[in-house]
């Protein structure tokens, strides 16, 4: 029976085990969106999972919104970028780098900008900004021939991933940003070739994806989406042809691995009645299948036992313990984590989550 505890290989990258840390914001770099010392202390400490996902990493300015998050499309962050690679691979850790575009995710006194997104829409609720939280702005949609511009974007941010020591990317088409609004038709108003059939919603995700295969090899290169019900208000009402069609689509491209984020009616960070996917896309994707979402040991066994996943990613398990591996083979408890303080700026709930080994030299 295959283990949570067992090696990997994903694409070009041999994860030791198949615990992975999914992708955080977290907000530790500087207000430039420069990566900083305490970073690389961070995903140092968590070099034990089998492989890191980053935190979402814009890809231009336009595209990161999120106050004190890292980006990747300069010199500067790239530099900036390689302490916290060789710290990771130094502790004997793999890691890659989550590529963000927000879409219209963003706000104007962030990025200087109107938000861009599919069609000229708002998201409902409020964003987090440098003076506290605003409406969300309706966004200006991109007209076709930007289009190009953005996926040039990405392609520079994975060769910039490349030169920072990075192991690959990782595409954010999840979670309500700029791909996913372009994937869904509740975002998606489009009448061009980017717009309409499910073929043409997907056909940003397929360029971009295809064009970062062509950049640094589809074995370096993951995708992520959160196929199951409502993401920051960006939601299908045919979720199950839609991501069929993307699984067939990103198996063809020979991808390294896709996550799934699938929150269940009872989940602790969303919640939704919509049915996991994943079975669905299990059948249409062949490569390694990354599931996510409230797992603990015995639920991330049973579906790794299933065949329906190959890996599992942890995400605020792995914030809260940087040693979960561990704790899960030893059956030790795990420390809660402090949502007080995911997104502030200090060591405060970041790098001062102690390990079990700690914890026992202090009782």
């Amino acid at each position: 029976m295959t283990s949570l505890f067992d090696s990997i290989q994903i694409g070009a990258i041999d994860a030791s085990s198949r615990v992975l840390m999914a992708p955080l914001t977290r907000g530790r770099a500087t207000r430039d969106h420069v990566p900083t010392p305490l970073m690389a202390e961070y995903y140092a400490q968590r070099a034990s999972a089998g492989l890191i996902i980053s935190e979402g990493t814009g890809i231009s300015h336009q595209g990161l919104g999120w106050p004190y998050a890292p980006g990747i499309w300069s010199d500067e962050q790239v530099a900036a970028w390689r302490p916290v690679t060789q710290a990771v691979h130094d502790a004997g850790g793999r890691i890659i780098v989550q590529l963000w575009h927000m879409g219209r995710a963003v706000h104007s006194s962030v990025t200087g900008e109107q938000p861009v997104s599919s069609s000229a829409t708002a998201a409902p609720g409020h964003v987090h900004t440098y003076e506290g939280k605003k409406p969300y702005e309706t966004a200006r949609p991109l007209d076709i021939a930007e289009i190009p511009g953005i996926i040039a974007d990405y392609v520079h941010a994975a060769h910039n991933a490349i030169a920072a020591g990075f192991d690959g990317v990782q595409v954010h088409a999840a979670n309500g940003y700029l791909i996913d609004q372009f994937l869904r038709d509740n975002s998606n108003f489009r009448t061009d070739e980017y717009g309409g059939s499910i073929e043409n919603r997907v056909r940003l995700l397929r360029e971009v994806t295809q064009a970062l295969a062509d950049a640094i090899g589809a074995d370096r290169v993951s995708v992520r989406l959160s196929p199951n019900g409502d993401s920051q208000g960006v939601d299908d009402s045919d979720p199950a042809s839609l991501f069929a069609h993307v699984a067939q689509v990103l198996d063809g491209i020979g991808i390294a691995s896709l996550e799934l984020r699938e929150p269940g009616p009872d989940g602790t960070f969303g919640a939704t009645d919509v049915p996991r996917q994943s079975p669905l896309i299990r059948q249409h994707y062949k490569g390694v299948l990354v599931l996510n979402s409230d797992y603990d040991l015995d639920r991330a066994q049973a579906d790794l036992a299933s065949g329906l996943a190959d890996a599992i990613s942890f995400g605020r398990p792995l914030l809260a313990n940087p040693d979960l591996v561990d704790r899960l083979r030893e059956g030790a408890p795990v420390n809660a984590s402090n949502m007080a303080t995911f997104y502030s700026q200090g060591a405060e709930g970041y790098t001062d989550y102690p390990t079990l080994a700690q914890e026992q030299a202090v009782a």
